[in-house]
């Protein structure tokens, strides 16, 4: 029997090689957000499961402070089913929250807390939310705009809440004393006095519910762009965290990671947060990051794992104070949320070896609709510019655009998905679910991603764009990722954005606007190495037809440059 013939045989994709033999699939519990947890933290009750600037949180006291708070919020009528919204930052009320939802049946809306008016209340509207768990410095977005909602009470509280005692006075006196909040009233109220509430409630709190009803709600444009109330169910987030047991086999509770991804973003709430706390990981919560600042995390806390963003890496490169910072304790290195370019991916592996760390870069690909990550590079998987292999129990197929065939081996075509993290779909949109979601014949639920990638030999996959972005010139496709990877391969470029700008008769031709990095000026000479860069790499057509250089980019809430800004302006 021939090789290929042999593995077929054993394997039932070809990415299952990389897999330890019996790891290709998972087992999704069926078992609340909520009761996974517990059930995880059994073995590690006395280890540190949240650190807010060196206050610590033990597994045990976390656990009975989500059980205070699903009395409470019980105690002040929220039934199984209701949908409360956590518009909050990164703090210890905000997990324990997002928990206590859970634990009582209802559904956790995540928003982010410095939101637009309109955005605010339309994401209360079209949810129906009838209970607002807001921090302070949100009030302001909030106070003009909540009657004309279903909420009925509002719950105040401050980044300050849980600091320790010298922090918190230091906060109230540099910041807090400046954030407008509301009086105390019978719609309004304050976490202290919302907790106490708790304290007299004494029905039960714990709500049995399976795998499959609805858990969270998350947002995202969707394939049209315009926002999106994504429904997740229980199964869909603990997925995430058995997938992750089988990728990453070293975290244990003496592990810590920097919460630094935002709670209202899916690689923050499903992977840095809840994933981490079933393994024991102790979450350090950061609720405001300042890049410039986060060499004195790494010296302060010394977390075992870094998760983050590319312009997460992209600041630690350009970190000054990060010369004499020892990284030899980091197990993982993990990037998500955008594609880390190849140059980058060197540069990022390059610089974690010269700090000691024996590790390089695993850099993942998903999307919210599939609750995060659909692939990353696990278990020698991570060729350099890949996203590495499909999650345990994921299959992933590239289809040509025009006919939804599979394609063969390296070539582009639409990246599509299936497997137990994706979404329930589209709350109360079922055009832009059936737009995205399609059911074969074997009933699998797979995802259009709307994003352009290959699959080489091995199963490796490489994402190259957004379907959305691909331009066409002189009906010859072009990919701005592309041209985007040679600008950012010259030493001086820091980031970069390319769009398509109208054209009198190609249709449309690439833009590319360029940010420098700190020492270096858009000199006639440096401008000329850029374009006869282009000039060596890519086809004429490809080559930028103008290039505008500025001190930074636009950037979306998580760090990706803003595409559609710079289309805009």
């Amino acid at each position: 029997m021939k090789l290929k013939e042999l593995f077929k045989k054993n394997h039932k994709h070809v990415w299952d090689k990389y897999y330890p033999k019996g790891q290709e699939k998972i087992t999704v519990p069926n078992l609340s957000i909520y009761e996974y947890l517990k059930q995880s933290a059994k073995d590690h009750m006395e280890v540190n499961a949240i650190n807010y600037f060196g206050k610590k949180i033990t597994f045990t006291k976390f656990i009975n402070e989500i059980e205070t708070c699903a009395k409470s919020l019980k105690s002040i009528g929220i039934r199984e089913g209701d949908v409360v919204t956590i518009c909050m930052a990164n703090t210890p009320e905000a997990i324990i929250s997002f928990y206590a939802i859970n634990k009582i049946g209802a559904i956790a809306n995540m928003l982010h807390p410095l939101s637009a008016e309109e955005e605010i209340k339309r994401s209360l509207v079209s949810t129906k939310s009838v209970m607002l768990i807001i921090i302070d410095l949100s009030y302001e977005r909030i106070k003009n705009i909540i009657d004309e909602t279903n909420v009925y009470k509002v719950v105040v509280t401050s980044a300050s809440s849980s600091m320790p005692s010298l922090y918190k006075l230091s906060y109230n006196i540099t910041q807090g004393r400046k954030i407008e909040t509301p009086k105390k009233s019978e719609f309004y109220m304050y976490w202290k006095e919302f907790i106490s509430k708790g304290c007299n409630y004494n029905g039960k709190t714990l709500i049995k519910t399976t795998k499959d009803q609805a858990a969270v709600i998350l947002h995202s444009g969707g394939t049209t762009g315009t926002p999106k109330n994504i429904l997740l169910n229980n199964g869909n987030v603990n997925s995430i965290a058995c997938q992750g047991r089988i990728v990453f086999p070293d975290m244990d509770e003496s592990d810590s990671i920097l919460g630094i991804l935002p709670l209202f973003h899916c690689f923050g709430l499903v992977v840095c947060i809840h994933a981490t706390l079933t393994y024991g990981v102790t979450s350090i919560l950061i609720p405001k990051f300042d890049a410039k600042r986060y060499d004195k995390l790494i010296t302060k806390y010394h977390p075992t794992l870094l998760a983050g963003v590319p312009t997460l890496y992209e600041a630690m490169l350009n970190n000054k104070h990060f010369q004499n910072i020892d990284l030899s304790n980091v197990k993982y290195v993990i990037s998500g949320g955008d594609s880390l370019s190849e140059a980058k991916n060197k540069e990022v592996n390059e610089f974690l070896k010269k700090h000691n760390c024996n590790h390089t870069v695993l850099q993942g690909y998903g999307m919210t609709e599939t609750s995060g990550p659909i692939s990353i590079g696990s278990f020698g998987s991570d060729r350099l510019g890949s996203v590495g292999i499909p999650l345990p129990s994921n299959e992933v197929k590239i289809i040509d655009i025009q006919t939804h065939k599979e394609v063969k081996s390296g070539v582009i075509g639409e990246i599509c998905v299936t497997g137990p993290t994706v979404m329930v779909g589209y709350l109360n949109n079922q055009k832009e679910t059936n737009d995205i979601l399609e059911k074969d014949k074997k009933g699998k639920i797979w995802v259009h991603t709307g994003d352009l990638g290959y699959m080489n030999e091995d199963g490796v996959i490489f994402y190259v764009q957004r379907l959305k972005r691909m331009l066409i010139v002189s009906g010859y496709n072009v990919y701005p990722s592309h041209i985007e990877e040679v600008i950012l391969s010259h030493k001086a470029v820091a980031s970069c954005g390319v769009i398509g700008i109208p054209h009198p008769y190609k249709v449309e031709v690439p833009k590319a606007f360029i940010a420098l990095k700190e020492g270096y000026k858009p000199s006639l000479k440096l401008k000329k190495e850029i374009k006869d860069l282009c000039k060596q790499n890519l086809a004429a057509y490809m080559i930028p037809k103008e290039f505008e250089y500025r001190a930074s980019l636009p950037k979306t809430i998580i760090g990706k440059v803003n595409y559609r800004q710079l289309e805009k302006e």
